[in-house]
């Protein structure tokens, strides 16, 4: 039955039994029973009351109220399972009054002060669930969840403080502390115990915010009473403020309360002041009263804001009141005389921000206190992060649109400096409420995301993963998809791999068959995220064929079509050849190089390719298809520096390796000719010094060497009859034939304006010339010239004509038609 309160919630183990009798002045200490025989006891109480219809109670967890009489359980309603508290109040706590008109005077003034509540809601108040439910022993009715009471946590910091420090030894003596020592000594044993009665599972140590944003509640409570309910709450103290699960303050304890006169708010009322002839627990609390309603019978709301200074000093005096009357008026009026000594001890442990506003709000004169309105706007409470969990606390008031840019932009900003403490009591109980709805949804999964961020695995999956789980089954909203989509790999950091494979893939691949853009577009970045994560079956057989399609689909989107190569960047090297080569490469060749982020994109894929050999990318392919597409895009003018660079880069990677590629291949087909010494003897010109600055492709202009020609020396004379009679001896040389042919040449020949060259051994036929010695060759200091009469002759100058010039235009030349050979 108790099954769903948590061991953390339920408190120290004491039940109900152990109010009913124990010792104390009020009456409303004790400790007789606990344990299992306190939850026994407590379903006893609880079986006639109509509450047990409609709420499943558990352990309790606090006590709150006048003399803490209230006893707080966990409990949670059975028509929809909402987390609740039940407050118990067992009749049989006043017995001792001996007096039933008495014991009749305590319940009229609970079942009042729950009225009230009823009456007055608002989100600094404690919200009522359910009415109040009566029998002749009990008087219940349900709230929102609360974890503890403000005044249980300063009840068990004090005494943790009390057992660090050694007391003072009976034989010291100061007049003036000890008599405040005793009175405490004697006020711990006696007055707080109902305080003391249930511990909180820890001694919270409140965070510097926590307080802060804690009295700001407060202070809002107040001003909402006075302002606009005009009431006056006359019992400010920590047994009437309630700590929610959520961590907030939440004020309660309108028992006493009293109506203002609406036309002056600061208009004092007559009251009965705190009197010992009147059961302690049926008036307010003599600690936090202020002076004026003791000496005066008189409160306003400034004795509400005294009461407020009085509930912050106890705070930061670590639980300790500064007035500890012990029910005793003459305590009191002794040491009010001594507040203001008990102010500035107290002073340097709060924040200097607040120190000025406490000491005017427990002035002696009332005037001089502020209101809770100008106390809610001094520069101490100007905190960001204190104003975005007031936001969050009345976040159901708000409209969508509010709600979206809060979100979006505040909460996501301010989120950091928030503590993470806060992150699940405060801020995820209100995040979880919208990832029920649609219309927010997307902005509110933005400081979501960045909370799982930041938290551990196992705060995840606890906290969080069985809400996210539940998204990721339900349609959403096309901006809700996109923001889950892109920040998927945050979700996949921290979630266990069995649930990866059966609820976070499938909803990513059903995502490429959205019918809208913008979610393939974020499937694909989604992927490009969480590659690491995907193994290589699931690449090659889901996100290849889908990015694919994808692309095919919408390929000129510039957005998607950039997506696309981020992805096939990231899984290339997870791809085996065959897969490379028929569905990776011909996806870029179809990519439009024009924008300059998609040829860095491609870029940047090429190099991947060409830094792995296995990815298939050929000197062949580089030569053919890969460099032909990138060249035109190095005279893109859209291209930065940086984005020129790197394409230049790597086409001169491809280059090198065509260059290696076929050095290494023609090497290797001549030796496999077997060439002979004759084929790889160089040319003569190619030694050369008169041609080493020519370009690679030397030709002379007007100038045609024609094959050799078969002929005898008989013809070559018969031929060329104007040329001279050479000396016998001199046939054995190698001689060159240059005949110029002159401008008057028939129009139609083909070799007017051209030299040609013809190569000839006198006395013999040139098919017979071989490479014997020296005889073939020219001597080195010989030169072949061409003389006016186009005659061949040895020693003499030639005279050359320009095509530039006449006819009979001629001048001489002392260059050689052939480089000078090398020896």
């Amino acid at each position: 039955m108790f099954s769903r309160f948590k061991a953390d919630r339920s408190g120290g183990g004491g039940g109900i039994g152990s109010y009913g009798s124990g010792g104390g002045s009020n009456g409303s200490g004790g400790g007789a029973g606990g344990g299992a025989g306190g939850s026994s006891l407590s379903q006893t109480l609880l079986e006639g009351n109509a509450i047990t219809t409609f709420f499943e109670i558990g352990r309790q967890t606090a006590t709150a109220g006048p003399g803490y009489l209230w006893k707080v359980h966990d409990a949670y309603r059975k028509s929809d399972g909402k987390e609740a508290s039940v407050f118990l109040f067992d009749k049989r706590t006043a017995d001792k009054l001996h007096k039933p008109r008495r014991k009749e005077t305590i319940s009229e003034m609970l079942r009042h002060g729950v009225r009230q509540l009823e009456r007055c809601r608002h989100p600094r108040l404690l919200h009522v669930l359910h009415s109040v439910e009566e029998t002749s022993d009990t008087l219940a009715f349900a709230t929102e969840p609360v974890s503890t009471s403000l005044g249980n946590v300063l009840a068990a910091l004090e005494d943790e403080v009390q057992q660090q420090q050694q007391q003072p030894s009976a034989g010291s003596s100061s007049s003036g502390g000890n008599s405040i020592l005793t009175v405490a000594e004697t006020h711990n044993g006696s007055r707080r115990n109902s305080a003391r009665e249930i511990r909180p599972p820890e001694v919270q140590q409140f965070l510097d915010i926590e307080i802060k944003y804690g009295i700001y509640q407060l202070i809002e409570a107040l001003s909402f009473l006075h302002m606009t309910a005009h009431l006056l709450h006359r019992n400010v103290c920590p047994g009437s403020v309630l700590v929610t699960r959520r961590g907030t303050w939440k004020l309660a304890g309108l028992e006493f309360a009293e109506r203002m006169n609406e036309q002056d708010g600061s208009e004092s009322l007559t009251v009965q002041r705190w009197t010992s002839r009147i059961a302690k627990m049926a008036q307010p609390d003599l600690d936090f009263i202020a002076p004026e309603v003791q000496t005066q019978s008189t409160v306003s709301a400034a004795s509400d804001m005294f009461s407020l200074g009085l509930v912050v000093a106890a705070i930061f005096n670590r639980g300790r009141p500064l007035i500890q009357a012990n029910h005793s008026n003459p305590n009191y009026t002794k040491q009010m005389e001594m507040l203001n000594d008990q102010v500035r001890n107290v002073l340097p442990s709060l924040p200097v921000g607040l120190q000025e506003a406490l000491i005017r709000l427990l002035s002696r004169d009332a005037r001089k206190r502020p209101n809770a309105q100008l106390l809610s706007s001094i520069k101490f409470f100007s905190d960001p992060a204190v104003h975005a969990l007031q936001f969050l606390d009345v976040i159901n008031m708000k409209d969508p649109g509010q709600k979206s840019q809060f979100y979006r932009t505040t909460l996501k900003d301010i989120l950091p400096s928030i503590p993470k403490k806060l992150w699940f009591q405060h801020v995820w109980p209100s995040l979880q409420q919208e990832l029920r709805t649609q219309e927010v949804l997307a902005a509110a999964l933005q400081p979501i995301l960045l909370m799982i961020q930041e938290i551990s695995p196992d705060e995840y999956q606890q906290h969080i993963m069985p809400t996210i789980r539940q998204i990721l089954g339900v349609p959403k909203s096309i901006q809700a998809s996109v923001t889950l989509l892109e920040n998927l790999h945050i979700i996949v950091e921290k979630t266990p791999a069995e649930d990866l494979q059966a609820e976070i893939f499938p909803m990513l691949f059903s995502s490429y068959e959205s019918t809208t853009l913008q979610v393939q577009s974020a499937a694909l970045v989604a992927v490009t995220n969480i590659a690491g994560s995907l193994d290589d079956q699931m690449i090659r057989k889901m996100v290849l064929p889908k990015t694919k399609t994808v692309f095919e689909r919408n390929s000129g989107d510039l957005k998607l079509t950039l997506n696309v190569l981020a992805c096939l960047a990231q899984v290339i090297d997870r791809l085996d050849k065959s897969a490379i080569i028929d569905e990776v490469l011909p996806l870029l060749w179809d990519v439009k190089l024009q924008d300059p982020e998609i040829i860095q994109e491609v870029v940047s894929i090429y190099q991947r390719m060409i830094s792995n050999k296995k990815n298939g990318l050929s000197v062949s392919l580089m030569a053919t298809r890969v460099m032909p597409s990138l060249l035109p895009q190095t005279m893109n003018p859209s291209l930065s520096l940086e984005q020129f660079s790197n394409l230049l880069e790597v086409l001169q990677e491809m280059l090198d390796h065509i260059d290696r590629h076929q050095r290494n291949k023609l090497k290797l087909d001549n030796l496999s000719l077997g060439t002979s010494p004759e084929r790889m003897r160089p040319l003569r010109h190619q030694h050369s010094t008169d041609n080493m600055h020519a370009a690679n492709n030397f030709n002379i202009p007007f100038v045609k060497v024609e094959q050799r020609k078969t002929c005898s020396e008989e013809n070559m004379i018969k031929t060329h009859s104007s040329t001279h009679t050479m000396d016998r001896s001199e046939h054995t040389h190698t001689h060159t034939l240059v005949t110029m042919y002159r401008p008057d040449s028939g129009p139609g020949s083909p070799d007017s304006n051209y030299l040609r060259v013809a190569q000839s051994l006198a006395g013999r036929r040139l098919s017979d010339n071989t490479n014997s010695g020296n005889r073939g060759r020219p001597a080195p200091s010989s030169s072949i010239h061409l003389s006016p009469a186009t005659c061949l002759s040895v020693g003499s100058l030639p005279t050359r004509r320009h095509s530039s010039i006449g006819s009979t235009d001629r001048r001489p030349s002392t260059a050689n038609l052939l480089p000078p050979s090398v020896i």
